[in-house]
């Protein structure tokens, strides 16, 4: 029971998603993740993407400005952090989201994260060193990926992919066969699999391949929306008094560990 005319809804801590403008299955795997806290109220708006591939128009698609006028609708909204539910810089390279994160904590004041960010802040607290990797993309994406993860010590130890470059046609996938394509990766025996893309119907797959196979499976919407909310209600947990000076606070900082940020 809230009072001082406080009301239920204005009691919630306010989750602001932006989500690319073709994907259809972020926004209900967010909502499902999160059915469960009642003190988290999600908003959404959207980034135009329509197609995934190496070149110049598909990577114009994550220009920085777009991410900040997409972020501005969200602060009209008085969202207490912004999630990029995307996982574009598993390819563009990690700093593409630090530059996209920075450019939103300055701008609005909010913390910002993402979902690639969650899933490798995920991935270190497992201790995790080698994955098994499902996507929808092409070869090239898919070869970017597993270079970016080389990067900052974690093997692709099997990796499965679609070969599409339409977005909408990403979620026309049936689970079962995301869930034949992890169990195909599981194979390899990795530390976890991750199904790396939010427009991919992995939420309802995740707990029955891992429970099959005895590995971890990280959806990278489900993920992405747990970590965020787990953000957003330490942020606004009262704090412990301290005689020591605060630290100063680098507003390039993800909210998320240091480890998932390496370039």
């Amino acid at each position: 029971m809230t009072g001082g005319g406080e009301t239920m809804a204005t009691a919630r801590k306010r989750l602001g998603v932006i989500v690319p403008s073709s994907n259809t299955i972020a926004e209900e795997g967010t909502l499902a993740a999160l059915a469960h806290d009642s003190g988290i109220a999600v908003h959404f708006t959207r980034l135009r993407v329509v197609a995934i591939g190496d070149g110049a128009d598909s990577l114009a698609q994550f220009d920085e400005a777009h991410f900040a006028a997409a972020a501005n609708l969200l602060a009209d909204a008085g969202v207490g952090m912004i999630l990029w539910s995307g996982t574009a810089a598993s390819w563009l390279g990690w700093q593409a989201d630090r530059r996209v994160t920075g450019i939103i904590e300055r701008q609005y004041g909010v913390p910002a994260a993402t979902a690639t960010t969650a899933i490798n802040d995920r991935l270190a607290r497992m201790g995790a060193k080698r994955i098994g990797l499902v996507t929808p993309y092409v070869a090239a994406i898919e070869a970017r990926i597993e270079n970016n993860y080389r990067a900052i010590g974690i093997d692709v130890a099997s990796a499965e992919r679609l070969d599409l470059t339409r977005n909408t046609d990403y979620a026309e996938v049936p689970p079962a066969r995301i869930a034949a394509m992890a169990e195909r990766v599981a194979k390899a025996k990795p530390d976890a699999i991750v199904i790396l893309c939010t427009n991919l119907a992995g939420t309802p797959i995740a707990d029955a391949v891992a429970g099959a196979t005895g590995i971890p499976v990280l959806d990278s919407v489900r993920v992405a929306a747990e970590e965020a909310a787990s953000a957003l209600h330490a942020a606004a947990a009262p704090k412990k008094a301290t005689h020591e000076a605060p630290s100063p606070i680098k507003k390039e900082t993800s909210v998320f560990s240091d480890a998932s940020r390496i370039p």
